[in-house]
């Protein structure tokens, strides 16, 4: 009777004698169980059923251990990468903060390069965050934009030109200059 029951990738079901079953394709929790269900106690070839399942042999062995160990919660996915701030430790913060106050003109890099030699490992990227996530930027000043003079003080600046009498009309004007 154990050998009728299988899992179709496919179709997402454990499928029996007595009928199917449902199994969400995006529970990967179940997806290992039930690779695992048919790794040890349908006595299926270890690496056939890793490679069904899209999985290594060595990390079907893995999520064994960790069943074995921690049961089914064991089997969740986990977050991949650093669990933790390496580089930005809360020791690095404050010595970036430290350099920023007692030197308000210090740039990033200078900040960056005293850090490394006193054996921090952070890079100028890190020091930039740090300076941008606790708001210690150097404010920079904006020359404010000269006013052009108003269009009534243009006006007494033209030079005034004589009125043109009668004969061919201005290069750029629409007609004949008009007495004025």
């Amino acid at each position: 009777m154990q050998e009728n029951l299988k899992f179709d990738l496919k179709t997402h079901q454990v499928i029996g004698p007595g009928g199917a079953l449902p199994v969400a394709a995006s529970d990967q929790q179940a997806h290992r169980f039930l690779m695992l269900l048919e790794g040890e106690c349908m006595g299926s070839n270890i690496c056939a059923v890793a490679q069904h399942h899209g999985l290594s042999r060595p990390r079907y062995y893995q999520l064994l251990e960790a069943y074995k160990n921690g049961g089914l919660p064991a089997l969740e996915p986990q977050k991949t990468g650093p669990k933790s701030n390496y580089r930005r430790t809360d020791q690095a913060v404050r010595q970036v903060l430290r350099h920023r106050f007692l030197d308000p003109a210090a740039s990033p890099e200078v900040i960056a390069q005293k850090l490394r030699q006193t054996n921090f490992p952070i890079s100028l990227r890190s020091v930039h965050r740090i300076i941008a996530d606790y708001g210690v930027q150097k404010k920079t000043l904006r020359t404010q934009p000269q006013k052009r003079p108003s269009a009534s003080a243009n006006s007494t600046r033209r030079k005034k030109n004589p009125a043109r009498t009668g004969g061919r009309p201005q290069r750029g004007t629409r007609g004949a200059a008009t007495p004025g």
